[in-house]
């Protein structure tokens, strides 16, 4: 089995809260389907495989108890509100530029070895979600020059 890993980074969510979020893109080009179960690092007490849920008007985030699956040839992105690796109880606090090394353990491959590159904290916006956005509707946008 063999899975393509890309654009693998991390976001710290606030320093108080001391948790993180890991994102990355995987590709199965394997023969068979596989599935992410678990995932380990050193930087946090434990690591958890998280998805969102839509309740209402709400977003929840759960655990992902089954991991997820990983059909052939599919990239499944890991996100910001979407599938995400959740870290608890970071060790220490992480600072942009910092990188974070990650086990990922798969049902079928071998486990990987990855480092996260830690990013700016921020909002999620259109450009991480990768929604269209029209110019007008996004922050700083200049309708005019003149006053």
């Amino acid at each position: 089995m063999s899975i393509e890993i890309s654009n693998p980074w991390a976001r710290v969510q606030t320093p108080e809260s001391g948790e993180a979020g890991g994102f990355l893109t995987l590709v199965n080009s394997g023969p068979e389907p596989d599935r992410l179960i678990a995932a380990g690092s050193a930087v946090a007490a434990s690591v958890e495989i998280h998805g969102i849920k839509v309740v209402g008007p709400d977003l929840r985030m759960r655990p992902m108890e089954r991991g997820i699956s990983l059909p052939v040839q599919m990239p499944i992105e890991l996100k910001p509100r979407g599938y995400h690796l959740l870290f608890k109880h970071l060790n220490k606090p992480l600072a942009p530029g910092d990188t974070v090394k990650v086990t990922l353990i798969f049902e079928k491959a071998a486990r990987r070895e990855i480092e996260l590159v830690v990013k700016e904290p921020g909002l999620v916006g259109a450009d991480v979600l990768g929604v269209w956005v029209p110019a007008e509707a996004q922050p700083g946008f200049v309708t005019s020059l003149e006053d």
